[in-house]
């Protein structure tokens, strides 16, 4: 039986010794990649990736305003520690150019294994890294932390390509979309480990001792989890979409030159049609700690400053919904559990209808939530939790099929470079500026979401253009 029974997934067979490569004959096939270790390869790798990631989003929200920038407002250390947090958005087309290179060269394992050791020697090295606090670190650890974090985006910037084109490259006929949602899942479930681990932290530590040193453990921990993706990525074999280039003597010499000599129109359109995913995403994540940890009043925030010997700022506090961390990072596991469902609900669904004609409906629905998040979020503890279950829903349906969408967009010679390049520029345009906007907005009405759920709803438009415009891809062919 085919699918996710086949004990293998790449099945083709190899050529006999005699069989020489002719161009525009079938290709000699790597090694079968067993089913077991696609899945595994892919999630796993995305799930360190993000943990990571989820690891700085975290502590940019709750840690580092205070500890690397101490001499600053509180409003502006906020914003500051998000300006930070968007460089690396900055760096993942660079980090996209240069292992989607790579990537479409010499290959999609040796890229991967690259990658994920940029990603994480980053991520450790934020662990370890001193606070402003430290003498002589005034200005260094700051510039450090923005080094750092520019490396984590290096590093983000080649890996989510390569495992979507690991997954879905080896898919049976038929079932890329659900196999391409397998390292999607490495996005819920590398926040879901992330925030649990800061929840404990939270609950067992004090907070002098988790403003001291218990914030670096996650980044610390991670060393585990690469040491793992690593020995499961180094077992891998290529893949059969890229053997067939080699064999066809396809590759390219540039392959970011060929994209855009090529394929530019694609590249622009999968660019843009992951905007509103982006958008949606650093807003249930990011924006909504800020939001949800701050207090509802000005009362409770001044007297919470005096009590931890801060500087109130007045002019710069916005109301937000008042709960306390641990119990809102509980909420958002909880909303993130519907992440990760949904993200393995829209695989057999845009598998069976298609993925531009689901993306569609999600996308539409991503612009009705933008109008709902006010009067949602401001119904209590009830309205704040049916706004995380709601939005992480549609944010596991739109990025659940991206993993096929974007790299059947392009041909196998340039697949890694063009799915690459177009979901981190995306990221520029998307990800980015959302939650230094979004704080800026809430600042700017005071409190209520009226303007950020805009901002969601307009971004939702703009990818609605992109899919109306571009073509369906469930019936391309992948080894092309």
């Amino acid at each position: 039986m085919r699918g996710l029974g086949s004990p293998v997934v790449n099945t083709a067979q190899p050529p006999t010794p005699s069989a020489a490569p002719v161009r525009g004959s079938a290709p000699a096939a790597a090694p079968a990649n067993t089913r077991g270790r696609v899945i595994t390869a892919s999630m796993v790798g995305t799930t360190i990736e993000f943990f990571d990631f989820y690891a700085y989003a975290t502590a940019a929200s709750l840690v580092f305003p205070a500890l690397f920038f101490p001499t600053q407002t509180p409003a502006n250390q906020l914003l500051s520690s998000f300006a930070v947090f968007g460089v690396a958005f900055v760096a993942r087309p660079l980090g996209s150019l240069i292992f989607g290179h790579y990537g479409d060269r010499v290959g999609r394992k040796t890229t991967l294994v690259a990658s994920l050791l940029v990603m994480g020697i980053a991520t450790f090295l934020i662990g370890v890294l001193p606070t402003a606090s430290t003498p002589g670190f005034t200005v260094l650890a700051p510039t450090l932390l923005v080094l750092l974090r520019f490396c984590q985006g290096i590093g983000l910037g080649g890996e989510w390509s390569g495992a979507a084109l690991l997954a879905t490259e080896n898919a049976p006929p038929g079932k890329r979309a659900l196999y391409g949602t397998f390292p999607q899942l490495g996005a819920p479930i590398g926040f879901i480990l992330s925030n649990l681990l800061f929840v404990v932290l939270s609950v067992q530590l004090t907070e002098d001792q988790f403003m001291s040193w218990g914030w670096r453990l996650p980044f610390l921990l991670s060393a585990a989890l690469v040491i793992v993706g690593l020995w499961v990525r180094l077992k891998l074999m290529e893949s059969p979409a890229f053997q067939k280039v080699i064999d066809e003597e396809r590759v390219a010499a540039v392959p970011i030159a060929r994209v855009f000599r090529t394929a530019w129109r694609p590249l622009v359109l999968a660019t843009i049609a992951m905007v509103a995913t982006y958008v949606l995403f650093y807003l249930m994540t990011a924006f909504l700690m800020v939001v949800g940890t701050t207090a509802a009043d000005e009362a409770t925030a001044r007297a919470a400053a005096e009590a931890s010997g801060t500087t109130f700022d007045a002019a710069g506090f916005a109301p937000g919904l008042g709960f306390d961390r641990p119990q809102f990072l509980t909420m958002l596991i909880i909303g993130v559990v519907f992440f990760g469902l949904f993200t393995l609900v829209s695989g057999p669904l845009a598998d069976r209808l298609g993925r531009r004609k689901l993306l569609l409906a999600v996308t539409a629905g991503i612009g009705v939530f933008g109008l709902l998040i006010e009067p949602m979020v401001q119904a209590g503890t009830v309205g704040a939790m049916a706004t995380l279950i709601v939005g992480f829903t549609l944010m596991g349906l739109t990025f659940g099929p991206m993993a096929a969408y974007l790299p059947e967009m392009f041909a196998a010679d340039v697949r890694y470079t063009g799915s690459a390049v177009s979901y981190n520029m995306a990221s520029v345009i998307g990800a980015a500026p959302a939650p230094y906007a979004m704080i800026a907005l809430w600042q700017l009405l005071d409190g209520p979401l009226w303007l950020v759920g805009g901002y969601l709803s307009l971004a939702a438009i703009i990818t609605g253009v992109a899919l109306l415009i571009g073509k369906e891809t469930r019936e391309v062919d992948y080894l092309a």
